[in-house]
């Protein structure tokens, strides 16, 4: 009996409002962290019709001056909302800024007298790896991904003139016990200037977009193809929906194959645990995986606020490994530092690179920005087994 069966995952593009407030919190993060490393930061960003508030908390040297408003309406600009008839114009929208102190209750916590630095908040965080791309990440989101990728790369160039920031797509694959046999379902949804009829969208993004982005050999002749299915998308971005930071955490992970900790990662410093604990555990697990000691991975730590060393560490292979689940668990903890200095140092984490991660994804890219992605700790564990 054949054992087919559907799993769907979901991508945003940069220009969706809850991305927006992403790369807004991230943006602020960024320009603290270019003038100090130490520097803490906790903000989040509310985006809607011609209006930004960002709130939140930070410590940093006295000698640090951040000027919050050029920087909002610069992000806001690279995304692509510099047009007033979107009603959500970086020149021109409303600026609220609620910024304050860190509290010193959570400063105590993290930064310790000892010179010890403890986890900047409490929590469990997920990272996973597969083999079922070179990416390392699960199809779907993957495809998900490549689809938004070409979509920002024809409206950036004019290919398209039509198409504007907010985007969304969705892709199921049809798989045969673990292997994906086809692509049963994509859906993309962009928003887009008016005047343009539907016919003429529909056949444009297929042909320029989607099929392009996709593997040929995965899609077939039954492969059912939706295009902004609802009709009209021509109110988008913060105009037809008010966005927040750390909305979008699914689509920043793994598209809902791996477990996620609840924990969103942008507008935070990489002291919380929620950020560096989540883009170690990938580090972690894709390097179990690129050792061949497990086919499909998922790593999770979790931590206590104030204390350094995780509290647990878990390894789960889903039977593809080649060694037992708590023989990897140890030897994690023994080729890894876990604690947030460790993990801050390991993956280069105090430096100004989060923007890229709110605006393109945190896993699965590649580049000096991205060194969890990094396959260099892959020969140190087959020695360890």
């Amino acid at each position: 009996m054949s054992d087919r069966r559907l799993f769907t995952s979901e991508c945003v593009s940069m220009g969706h409002p809850d991305k927006v407030a992403d790369q807004i919190s991230d943006a602020v993060v960024d320009a603290f962290l270019a003038q100090d490393t130490d520097a803490r930061v906790a903000v989040e960003t509310l985006v809607t019709t011609d209006l930004v508030v960002l709130s939140g908390e930070v410590k940093a040297r006295d000698d640090v001056k951040v000027v919050y408003e050029p920087l909002v309406r610069r992000t806001i600009a690279e995304i692509g909302y510099d047009d007033p008839s979107l009603k959500f114009d970086a020149a021109t929208c409303n600026l609220h800024i609620h910024v304050h102190a860190q509290s010193p209750d959570i400063s105590m916590g993290v930064d310790q007298a000892s010179g010890e630095l403890g986890a900047g908040d409490q929590g469990l965080m997920f990272g996973y790896a597969c083999d079922e791309t070179d990416e390392r990440m699960p199809l779907p989101i993957t495809l998900a991904r490549h689809i938004l990728d070409r979509q920002v790369a024809k409206r950036e160039s004019g290919d398209l003139p039509w198409l504007r920031p907010d985007a969304k797509s969705q892709v199921t694959v049809e798989y045969e016990g673990d292997r994906a046999v086809r692509i049963h379902t994509v859906l993309m949804s962009t928003q887009h200037a008016p005047g343009i009829e539907q016919c003429d969208l529909r056949g444009a993004a297929i042909e320029e977009i989607i099929r392009p982005a996709l593997p040929a050999d995965l899609l077939d002749s039954d492969t059912i193809f939706h295009v902004n299915p609802t009709g009209s998308f021509v109110i988008g971005g913060p105009h037809g929906d008010t966005g927040l930071t750390g909305r979008k955490i699914i689509v920043d992970t793994y598209g809902g194959w791996s477990r996620h900790g609840g924990g969103a990662f942008s507008g935070k410093d990489p002291s919380k645990v929620d950020r560096s604990a989540a883009y170690m555990a990938r580090y972690v697990a894709r390097n179990l995986v690129d050792a061949g000691l497990a086919r499909r991975c998922e790593v999770q730590l979790a931590y206590a606020i104030g204390v350094a060393e995780p509290l647990s560490v878990r390894v789960d292979t889903f039977a593809t490994g080649t060694v037992s689940e708590a023989r990897l668990a140890q030897i994690v903890r023994d080729q890894f530092d876990l604690t947030p200095a460790g993990m801050l140092k390991a993956l280069a984490l105090c430096r100004p690179v989060y923007l890229a991660t709110a605006r393109f994804g945190h896993f699965g890219r590649s580049g000096d920005g991205y060194r969890w992605e990094l396959s260099d700790r892959a020969d140190d564990l087959r020695a360890a087994v």
